[in-house]
């Protein structure tokens, strides 16, 4: 991920000093859906082809993405469209797609040692230089796949989701980590990817925790070196069903 430097005075309690420091870069995105303008996207500039597959695959507009071609600002998307639907506008001041999320089936089961290497993967570089991203991380049949980060906490669940569309990835053995909040938008984008269980170091949000069980995700937040706390669907976590 590109950065930018700059200028800036660190103020600490005994001295000041001047410094150049590393901050991200957001840019807009123009998406299209088959040649038909869609949404525009602030997002990071780098996996745009994972972005633009994973938004029409998270959003529920397609099952699958036949190709993406990538312009400038241009992110151009063809897939096989499936119904109709309508835009929104997001607290976060992006457009998202309005139609109920998928429910998910799915067969996976983890063990508590899992929860603790998702988690350790759900850092980046960009990160540790600005503290001004997110990241996400897929794992699938519990093998680490890929990481992206983004200004957006969104865009990294697109991303990581695009990059198994575009990679032929099964993601009904998809575990998904991510650095940030999950209300209901976010845990929607999983349940339309397919993908069973979500992982977070943040918190949910009670529209979050009922999208989460409603469609079928086991979510698990609070994820830290030694704890964290299930909210729906335990049963995939070994040592929890071992108990019921």
């Amino acid at each position: 991920m590109n950065l930018h430097q700059c200028p800036a005075v660190r103020v600490g309690k005994n001295r000041m000093m001047q410094i150049k420091d590393n901050v991200c870069i957001e840019d807009t995105f123009r998406l299209y859906l088959n040649d038909q303008p869609l949404v525009e996207l602030v997002a990071s500039r780098d996996q745009l082809k994972e972005l633009g597959a994973g938004f029409v695959v998270c959003e529920g507009l397609a099952q699958g993405v036949n190709k993406v071609n990538v312009s400038g600002n241009e992110i151009r998307v063809f897939a096989k469209a499936s119904g109709e639907f309508e835009k929104e506008l997001r607290s976060g001041g992006g457009l998202g797609i309005r139609r109920a999320c998928r429910k998910v089936t799915s067969s996976l089961v983890i063990k508590k040692e899992d929860v603790f290497r998702v988690i350790s993967e759900i850092e980046s570089e960009a990160w540790k230089k600005t503290g001004g991203v997110h990241c996400s991380v897929l794992f699938s049949n519990k093998n680490f796949v890929v990481r992206s980060s983004d200004v957006g906490r969104h865009n990294t669940i697109d991303k990581v989701v695009g990059f198994a569309v575009l990679s032929g990835i099964n993601l009904s053995t998809g575990i998904i980590g991510c650095s940030g909040r999950q209300p209901a938008g976010m845990i929607s984008k999983v349940a339309n990817a397919g993908i069973p269980v979500v992982i977070s170091k943040a918190a949910s949000t009670d529209k979050g925790i009922s999208t989460a069980d409603e469609s079928g995700i086991t979510l698990i937040c609070f994820a830290r070196k030694e704890r964290f706390t299930v909210y729906t669907h335990p049963y995939r976590i070994y040592e929890i069903a071992e108990l019921t």
